[in-house]
């Protein structure tokens, strides 16, 4: 990588980190002190930007130079924020993945490999109902936010505020092309989330839970119809007009980790999950080129049930489909 790449990289994270709503070249002039027009052509690589400024950006945006420009110091270097009531809510972490989705649509090559452990982040949001519990999951039992310790699940709750950033997110994440790998017990800890609040009695009523059951049939119809189709499309468009490539694989023994990976035309970044739902991502070389590999061999050793391979597609939706019918016939409405 020579140093106009390195330059354009650097630029292109730091792209990432500021808000939409303000201009880039503005805020790197007011950091190095140069006018707009100034950072523009530093942003372009018409002007090779000096150490001392590649100092103040990386310093101030939390950027490793090192990792920048491929060179190993023996470790490997981690960035994210982590969840909490105080000072970074759940609104700010969904914030935080949009400008993240919306900077790899910068690129002109780019695609999402994701290794379910569960259903993955962004399907959540195709139905209210669905985000909302989810939401609430978190946040009172895997967080433990002291405002929820008392609560029951409703699903007025849900603020209209996350409900449009899940929409914006979901948009982001429909224009990338992706590859997902599951497995039978993928959507296995849904099912034991939606129990363990029925024995602790934090559901108003059954109905409640028929209704998310309910809405889970809907994403998973979706689902079914995009594996078919091998493209991705709102799920309120009944058009079904094509968005990003998707391609499904079925894993009968691997469970994955929740692991994802994005690919873009001269960078790969891995994004590991910890705590249930909190991320932290690294653009380490050699890190990302292991997850590569990694996921490549989950692929080999998986069934393509996107476009192809019917009858497993069909088998893998009929299992899941199956399990929930179950569930709805044992509650009491």
């Amino acid at each position: 990588m020579d140093i106009n790449q390195i330059q354009q990289q650097l630029f292109q994270i730091i792209k990432n980190k500021i808000p939409a709503d303000l201009s880039v070249a503005d805020e790197i002039g007011k950091l190095l002190n140069i006018s707009s027009d100034s950072a523009y052509r530093r942003m372009r690589s018409e002007k090779q930007i000096t150490f001392e400024e590649a100092y103040t950006l990386a310093n101030h945006f939390k950027i490793s130079l090192d990792q920048l420009m491929n060179i190993s110091a023996g470790g490997i270097l981690f960035q994210g924020n982590i969840v909490n009531e105080k000072t970074y809510g759940f609104d700010q972490y969904l914030t935080g993945i949009l400008h993240t989705m919306s900077y790899f649509n910068n690129f002109k090559n780019k695609e999402l490999y994701y290794s379910c452990k569960d259903m993955p982040l962004f399907h959540h949001f195709y139905i209210r109902e669905f985000a909302a519990f989810k939401w609430f999951f978190w946040l009172k039992t895997y967080l433990q936010f002291p405002a929820f310790a008392k609560r029951k699940f409703k699903f007025s709750d849900y603020p209209d505020e996350l409900f449009k950033l899940d929409q914006q997110v979901l948009g982001m994440y429909n224009q990338l092309a992706s590859r997902e790998i599951w497995n039978i017990e993928s959507m296995s800890i849904f099912f034991r989330q939606i129990q363990f609040y029925r024995d602790a009695e934090v559901f108003e009523s059954d109905e409640d839970v028929l209704r998310l059951y309910e809405a889970l049939e809907k994403i998973w119809d979706h689902l079914e119809k995009q594996a078919a189709f091998g493209y991705k499309f709102r799920i309120d468009d009944p058009e079904q007009k094509p968005l990003g490539e998707y391609k499904m694989y079925f894993n009968e023994v691997l469970l994955g980790d929740n692991s994802i990976l994005a690919v873009t035309d001269n960078m790969k970044m891995a994004f590991m999950t910890h705590t249930t739902f909190n991320f932290m991502l690294t653009r380490d070389v050699a890190f990302t080129e292991n997850m590569y590999n990694h996921m490549q061999n989950q692929m080999k050793r998986s069934t393509l049930i996107s476009e192809v391979s019917e009858k497993e597609r069909s088998r893998f939706f009929r299992i899941i489909r199956e399990r929930i019918q179950k569930r709805k016939e044992a509650l009491e409405v």
